[in-house]
């Protein structure tokens, strides 16, 4: 489960950032995550979890987790077609080459986080 590994990864920047802004307990955590990330909703929800749970000094106890998911698009650079790619490299349904370029669905970032400086 690599969730886990890059949930370590985005809550050591979001600590990092709250440290130099004086915030003490983190609130609140939104991501972006892009359908063709390879990354799980349900999987980073439930390492959240576990990091939350394991780091009470970081996080108040209601510290939650908030998900955008953002679609995955792509436009085929030889005929024009938009479509719904299943991956990064995908045919595209109407002249089956895969020359899609992906225009969103690839997006995986800290969108914001909150936190208050009471301890």
């Amino acid at each position: 489960m690599h969730e886990l590994s890059l949930m370590g990864d985005i809550l050591q920047l979001v600590q990092e950032d709250a440290f130099d802004k004086g915030i003490q307990k983190i609130e609140k955590v939104e991501l972006i995550v892009g359908e063709i990330t390879n990354a799980m909703p349900d999987a980073l929800q439930m390492a959240f979890d576990i990091l939350r749970d394991q780091n009470l000094h970081l996080f108040s106890d209601t510290a939650e987790l908030v998900i955008h998911f953002e679609e995955a698009q792509a436009s085929c650079v030889i005929c024009g077609m938009e479509y719904k790619p299943d991956q990064k490299i995908a045919l595209c349904p109407n002249c089956l080459v895969p020359s899609g370029k992906v225009l969103s669905g690839e997006t995986f970032q800290v969108l914001s986080y909150e936190g208050s400086n009471a301890q």
